[in-house]
């Protein structure tokens, strides 16, 4: 390994992708002869290539392979000087290229055989020992080519080559389909390396040899097939694949430690920050968070320990933890008449739908115990919750407008994604009723079952914007109501707890109902002391933030470090 490599290794894999990055680096170095020393008695890539010759020539004198005429490749073309002893050869030096296809998928008697039929799904690791789907040698007498043991398989066209290309060698005759191709060696026992070698001009290949603007990413096949490739000696191959596999297993038990560590680090940040919501009272907050204060620099380390906090510091906040409570502050109480009272006047005039009597909220309903200056009431007793806009209803004869309008993907938690904002034609005389108003709460009728109930402000983002209905409105009844405060309860832990138990849950999807919505627990601390716990959570969740972009910065330091320390060990090679 290059001396840059090995002083660097902690910095390298601790980088963001660090150990996918090195694990390239490693091939890279391999591909040019500085992993493993030469040894001047290793028979030289000339005699191997001339065996090469010789093989092919007798494989073309019995059909076994079309004819093939070598292409030299010049010293303009060699995109590195090679190691003394090697030689520059084009891929189909190495055997013939094969492609395949898909039988009929009309003709069952082509499928459920005993031949293995390799697509791209099936290219996750290094040997191809067995597929998902089989075919029966019908299929191959109709055209489909065998193709034999000890082959390198590529992928050739994938979405995956955006990012990668899979490069694998089947350990048994198999078939492929169109998305591959098989490169059938003329000299079998290279397959290692030619697989490694081609690992190791991945970046090349994405790079220049990848088809793009396409529907679907594919190589450029005929430059790749003509692409120039360094050919060490046999014995220095089998030294390379040695050493490499020697380096990926240390990589795989690099990237086993740092997986360990940071799920053990997960666990640990999840038990203290579980301990300051559990806390009795403020004392033994205090003493918990002084606790967890000590240790901030190595605990809240990455993103997701800084979302948990966050998180935390949310729910701290609507348990009544955050701030103190303020006995000169008006009761609660206070604020419910003045709710009751506009409800009841906005009823009389039908300005407001009569809603069914729900009971009171039991201790058993509370989450939590909240402070003695709080309330708990049902959010249908605060709020005038109503569903949106159904899609696809007919409207025929009817004046109609077209109105932008909003989707649950649009409803984020405390936020709005409004890029991509749809529109629907409605009949006229329903505008007042869909078209929001600034302050509304719009909230997530289903979804991923963890994403149920997702509350976010509406602010007059888009004029005259509606919210279809599978986003529920909920619009305060008086001016003076603290929507900021609706927000952070229902996206914290213990409103999303509610919508899980309440919620009708399918795989991976969940969602509630208008009733179920209505009938939240919801808990109304005193109207200065909602101002004063929003406030407190505003200046906590910006501390986050910024030390979120700081970390974010810092590792993108690193990455660029990691990426030039990379660099360096290239151009050194």
């Amino acid at each position: 390994m290059s001396v840059v490599l090995s002083a660097h290794l902690p910095l390298l894999a601790s980088a963001p992708d660090g150990i996918q990055k090195l694990r390239g680096l490693i091939l890279e170095l391999a591909v040019r002869g500085k992993l493993v020393p030469q040894d001047p008695k290793d028979e030289p890539a000339s005699e191997l290539l001339r065996r090469i010759t010789q093989e092919r020539t007798r494989l073309e004198a019995e059909g076994a392979c079309r004819k093939f005429q070598a292409e030299q490749v010049h010293a303009d073309e060699q995109p590195f000087d090679a190691p003394d002893g090697w030689a520059w050869v084009r891929l189909t030096h190495f055997g013939e290229f094969r492609g395949g296809k898909t039988p009929s998928t009309n003709r069952s008697e082509y499928w459920d055989g005993t031949i293995p039929w390799v697509s791209p799904k099936d290219m996750k690791s290094l040997v191809v020992s067995k597929t998902e789907d089989y075919v029966s040698d019908l299929a191959v007498s109709d055209g489909l080519s065998v193709i034999p043991a000890s082959s390198v398989l590529v992928v050739v066209r994938s979405g995956i080559l955006r990012r990668t290309v899979p490069v694998a060698i089947n350990s048994q005759q198999c078939t492929v389909n169109q998305d591959l191709k098989a490169l059938c060696l003329t000299l079998p026992d290279m397959a290692q390396y030619v697989q490694l070698l081609i690992m190791g001009f991945e970046r090349l290949i994405l790079e220049t040899l990848t088809k793009v603007g396409t529907t679907v990413e594919s190589i450029k096949f005929d430059e790749f097939a003509a692409q120039p490739f360094p050919l060490p000696p046999l014995a220095e191959q089998h030294r390379i694949v040695a050493k490499v596999d020697e380096l990926m297993a240390l990589c795989d038990q690099l990237e086993a430690e740092q997986t360990d560590a940071e799920a053990a680090h997960a666990r640990l940040v999840e038990t203290l920050l579980g301990t300051l919501t559990q806390s009795i009272d403020a004392t033994e907050l205090a003493a918990n968070w002084q606790r967890l204060a000590e240790h901030f620099d190595t605990l809240f380390t990455t993103e997701s320990s800084l979302d948990a906090l966050k998180q935390t510091i949310l729910q701290l906040a609507v348990m009544g933890k955050l701030v103190p409570q303020d006995p000169d502050d008006e009761p609660a109480s206070e604020l419910l008449k003045r709710i009751a009272k506009e409800r009841a006047r906005l009823k009389a005039e039908g300005v407001c739908k009569k809603s069914t009597l729900l009971p009171a909220v039991g201790e058993d309903e509370q989450p939590f115990d909240a402070p003695s200056t709080w309330q708990w009431q049902r959010l249908d007793e605060l709020l005038a919750i109503t569903g949106g806009v159904t899609l696809g209803r007919k409207l025929s004869g009817r004046e109609l407008i077209s109105r932008p309008y909003l989707r649950v993907a649009n409803v984020q938690r405390g936020h709005l994604l409004l890029e991509h904002i749809k529109t629907i034609e409605i009949a006229t005389d329903e505008l007042g009723k869909y078209r929001l108003q600034n302050s509304d709460l719009l909230i997530t009728e289903g979804g991923d079952w963890d994403k149920v109930g997702r509350t976010a402000i509406w602010r007059n983002e888009i004029d005259e914007c509606l919210h279809q209905n599978h986003v529920f409105r909920a619009r305060p009844i008086v001016e003076d109501w603290n929507c900021r405060w609706t927000e952070m309860y229902l996206n914290a832990k213990s409103a999303r707890d509610y919508f899980a138990a309440s919620s009708k849950q399918t795989t991976n999807l969940a969602s509630i109902n208008m009733t179920q919505l209505k009938a939240c627990p919801f808990p109304v601390p005193p109207l200065a002391e909602q101002h004063r716990i929003v406030a407190k959570v505003d200046e906590l969740t910006a501390l986050c933030d910024r030390l979120k972009a700081d970390l974010i910065e810092s590792r993108n330091r690193q990455a660029r470090l990691s990426a030039t320390l990379i660099e360096s060990a290239l151009q050194t090679a």
